[in-house]
């Protein structure tokens, strides 16, 4: 598996899954495009973690049109390509519907679906234009196993990565005669900054192997979408929640 002379751009890559994404993908010979929304400071540790030269990084703010814009943008410019886009970039906050006030409800819904899901298919789609003049390329969608199960006190959430997942399979669909294939990959809980303060509640008994999982572990599952040879799997959503939550 390598990605040699592939440009690879991953949202939300200052940290956690997006982190793991960048360096993973280095290491197998990418030039990785770190994106990241403020935090300059821990994309840059990224960066340093990131094998081999070229690598860059780029801000923006998912929520905001122009600024995916200019990310998809400023990556052609600059790499003259873009190979594999991974959506990674998300926000969790709980907005529990018995308790909050309908601003705080319009807030949470608005801010996370414009990040969540808007944002990501305006990724995917200006991604794909570039791609299509390349001859293909992959989008691998990170959703989440709230997409199935439900996020009773973040609803907002579980809807993003339901609409995520949807997404995920109408663009395989709309993109498949362009060689453009798009996955998603739909982990649990995870040992990320994002996941922190809930880590120490009991979450690790929801699965059977009595953990939750690491960066790296979800990380494999997106490089393994995005290479060669797994264009056949376009279209698949790909559980990576240790059996916490299992489907039909």
């Amino acid at each position: 598996m390598t990605f040699t002379d592939k440009v690879v751009l991953i949202t939300g890559a200052s940290r956690g899954i997006g982190r793991a994404c960048a360096i993973q993908f280095a290491e197998q010979g990418a030039t990785v495009v770190i994106h990241y929304n403020s935090n300059r400071a821990a994309a840059q540790q990224t960066l340093d973690a990131c094998a081999g030269e070229g690598h860059m990084l780029v801000p923006a703010d998912m929520a905001d049109p122009d600024g995916v814009q200019f990310l998809i943008d400023h990556t052609v410019k600059k790499l003259g390509r873009v190979d594999v886009l991974v959506n990674n970039a998300g926000i969790y906050a709980d907005h529990d519907p018995n308790t909050v006030d309908y601003p705080t409800w319009q807030a949470h819904w608005g801010r996370t679906l414009a990040v969540n899901l808007v944002g990501a298919a305006n990724a995917a789609y200006l991604a794909a234009h570039h791609m299509a003049e390349q001859g293909g390329g992959k989008i691998v969608n990170v959703s989440s196993r709230g997409a199935f199960r439900g996020e009773p006190t973040a609803p907002a959430y579980g809807a993003s990565k339901a609409g995520m997942n949807s997404m995920s399979q109408s663009l395989a669909k709309a993109y498949a005669h362009k060689n453009i294939i798009v996955t998603a990959v739909a982990p649990g809980w995870v040992e990320t900054d994002m996941a922190a303060d809930y880590l120490g509640t009991g979450i690790a008994a929801q699965s059977p192997l009595n953990r939750v999982a690491t960066p790296d572990e979800i990380a494999r599952a997106v490089v393994f979408l995005a290479s060669d040879g797994c264009e056949f799997a376009t279209g698949a959503i790909l559980d990576v929640n240790g059996a916490s939550y299992l489907r039909t």
